[in-house]
Formats: C-alpha cells, sequence, structure tokens
C-alpha cells in the first residue's frame, strides 16, 4: 500500500542519516553562488536550512514551478473523478480497464466531453472495486467544466459500465483530480541550485501522467545524474538542465493527447475520438505484446510506433483525414517534427551508449564534460524509448 511504501522509503531515508521536518512551511529559497538557503517556518519561528541542491517534487503545483510560468495556461487538462466501493461481486471482480470507452462524446455545460473509464479489483476484499471517470480537454479555453458535474455524470454511468446499481454499492472513499499539463515540459531549470523532478506529466507522459510509477520509469537515470551533478558541483541551471533533456518520445504523445481531446467548439463527430482510439489499439494489437505493452506502460518506440499507424491506416484509410480538423494542422506539423526526432535518437541511441561507456570513465575528457556526456547518453536513451527493455 502507498501508507507501508512511504514509511519504508521514510525508515531508509532516516537510518542514512536523513532528516525529516514535519510541520513546517517552506517561506522561501534564497540562492547564493556556493549554497541555496530555505527559510522554514514552524508556527512562529523562521529557521534557516542550507543545501547544495534543493529538489523541487511537487510537480505542477509547486509554488516554484508557479513563478516559473508566470500564469501560463495550461496546454490540456484531464479531469478525473471515482471511488473505491465494494459491493461488486466478487467472481465478475477479477479484471481491469486500463482506457473504456462506453458513450460518445456527449454535451456537458457549455462544452462537449468524451468520458473514458478505469477499473480495478481494490487490495481491501474481493467485492472491493476502484473505478475511475476521466476525461481529456484542451487547456485554451475557460469554459472547463467542474468537478462535481463530472462526479454527477459519474453516478449516472457507474451502473451501466459496471452492472450494477448504485444501492448495492458502499463508497469508501471518493477520488478527484484535475491535471494540467504543459508543451513545455520538461520545465528547464530557471534558477542555479534548484531542480524540478515531480511533474509526471512533463518527464513520462500527458495522456497517463504515470504519477509515481512514471517518475520511477526514469530513476536510473535520475539518481546517478543528481549524484554526480553534486559531487562535482555541476549545479548551475544550464548544467540542472541537461538532468531532464529534450525527449521526442514524450513530444510524439502530445498529438494523441490533442486527439483523445475535446474542444470548446466541439467535434462534428460525436463517436470520431472511440472510432480513432479503437483503430489503435486494433493495429497494436494485432502487432503483438511488443507493439502493444511498452506503449500502455507510456514507452513509445520508433518502430512500434511507425508499424502502428501504418497498421491503422491500411484499417481506415480515411481516419488521417478525420484526425487533422480535430486537432488542427499546427499540431499535426509539430507530431511530424517530433516523429522524425524520434527516429533519430532511435537511430544514435546504439552508438550514444557505445560513446558514453568509452569515455565516461576515461581520464581524457574533464569530469565536467563526462557528466554532460553521459547525460546526453542517458537523454537519448529514454527519448527513444530504448531503455524499456533494461
Amino acid at each position: 500500500s502507498p501508507e507501508r511504501l512511504i514509511s519504508a522509503a521514510r525508515t531508509r531515508f532516516v537510518s542514512a542519516g536523513g532528516s525529516l521536518l514535519e510541520d513546517h512551511s517552506l517561506e522561501g529559497i534564497t540562492v547564493f553562488p556556493d549554497a541555496a538557503v530555505l527559510a522554514l517556518r514552524e508556527g512562529g519561528e523562521v529557521k534557516e536550512v542550507t543545501a547544495e541542491l534543493v529538489l523541487d517534487c511537487m510537480g505542477n503545483g509547486s509554488p516554484i514551478v508557479a513563478q516559473m510560468r508566470r500564469g501560463e495556461r495550461p496546454d490540456g487538462v484531464c479531469i478525473v473523478v471515482g471511488t473505491c466501493a465494494s459491493g461488486y461481486e466478487p467472481e465478475k471482480n477479477k479484471g481491469s480497464d486500463i482506457i473504456y470507452a462506453n458513450t460518445p462524446i456527449q454535451p456537458l455545460g457549455e462544452r462537449s466531453v468524451q468520458f473514458f473509464w478505469e477499473a480495478f479489483p481494490a487490495g481491501s476484499g474481493p467485492g472491493d472495486r476502484t473505478t475511475y471517470l476521466f476525461t481529456y480537454m484542451d487547456g485554451a479555453t475557460p469554459l472547463q467544466p467542474d468537478v462535481e458535474s463530472i462526479f454527477e455524470d459519474y453516478w449516472k454511468l457507474l451502473p451501466g459500465y459496471q452492472g450494477v446499481t448504485l444501492e448495492d454499492l458502499e463508497v469508501k472513499r471518493c477520488l478527484y483530480g484535475m491535471f494540467p499539463t504543459y508543451k513545455r515540459s520538461p520545465l528547464a531549470p530557471a534558477f542555479d541550485r534548484v531542480l524540478q523532478v515531480g511533474d509526471a506529466s512533463g518527464i513520462q507522459s500527458p495522456l497517463s501522467f504515470g504519477g509515481f510509477g512514471g517518475l520511477t520509469r526514469h530513476m536510473p537515470r535520475l539518481i546517478p545524474a543528481i549524484t554526480d551533478a553534486v559531487k562535482g558541483g555541476f549545479l548551475g541551471k544550464e548544467d540542472l538542465a541537461a538532468v531532464n533533456p529534450y525527449q521526442p518520445n514524450l513530444s510524439v504523445v502530445w498529438m494523441f493527447q490533442r486527439a483523445m481531446a475535446t474542444k470548446a467548439t466541439g467535434t462534428p463527430d460525436d463517436k470520431m475520438i472511440v472510432n480513432m482510439l479503437s483503430s489503435n489499439f486494433e493495429a497494436m494489437a494485432s502487432l503483438g505484446n511488443d507493439t502493444l505493452v511498452p506503449f500502455l506502460q507510456d514507452v513509445v518506440q520508433f518502430p512500434a510506433l511507425a508499424r502502428t499507424l501504418v497498421s491503422a491506416w491500411q484499417m481506415d484509410p480515411l481516419m488521417p483525414l478525420k484526425v487533422v480538423p480535430h486537432v488542427g494542422v499546427p499540431v499535426m506539423v509539430d507530431f511530424a517534427k517530433h516523429l522524425a526526432g524520434l527516429a533519430a535518437f532511435a537511430a544514435v541511441a546504439p552508438a550514444a551508449e557505445r560513446v558514453a561507456e568509452s569515455l565516461g570513465g576515461s581520464e581524457l575528457l574533464p569530469q565536467k564534460a563526462r557528466w554532460r556526456l553521459q547525460r546526453l547518453a542517458d537523454g537519448i536513451r529514454y527519448g527513444a524509448g530504448n531503455d524499456y527493455h533494461e
């Protein structure tokens, strides 16, 4: 459970000499050439803590990120509502849905939405199940439905989705969230000695967001990168930008985010999004688990993506003509650019890794140059999705 995981991480951190300052609020950070000084408030007392590097793990909720983005509107929004409830039939409560749609695009307030479902058995009992209803929207318009309205639709649609009546269910907890995502990601550091590492949407996926699971994928590169940066003193914002570089396989997913999102102006065909998803998933399923499973785990690779696009086009040759008006020409141009970048990363990734391995431990290059070279190799490997098989 999350509670046990957090407890284990805390025990390990403290046993290694770490200190936890609970019930403290961060008042501000002052960056000096040789340190970052954090002003922490506990009750009426303010004290200072000095650090070589500040890791900001709050993602889009961070006040530091808010300062860096300067009121920038998100490019996309995902609203999620759901419950964990008991009362489901145990013999039917064994399967899961990752993404399931059983309704077309429908009006909600001043705009339209395409709903998707996710569901899986809960670990608290054989009749307990977690169900989520979520929708993607563009972030350019203020005409966004509120979470309460989507929750009302959740209660109306849940019985038809799960084959239950609300009276049979005992709700244990309700869950909801609104997740913004930005094309300008990963966010480049704006300050020396401050690094953002908590934005799962920005380094993993603007579709699934990934959360903690998304961040664990990047730990094998983040941990040595940060450790060596502190040891070597590579803590300027230009150096720290190398820790979270451009990833074309993250950027190409933006076209899918746009394709699954509804716009305030509506979509001409109310089944277009569902039909597009059906074609793509049928194509991936026909190509086997080597294509399907990495995509479901948010690791996009050029060979698999190229095969999927060709197969989906063969199933529905008119689909591109339906998608372009929905997502817009600029989005398709960006997609083509990042798809080319993904192909280039896939082509050079093996050579980049060999160069990094041969020169990474060599004294021929200065320590900082070796560190930057390893960050470049990591960026290419992860940007091509080649870390999936590790």
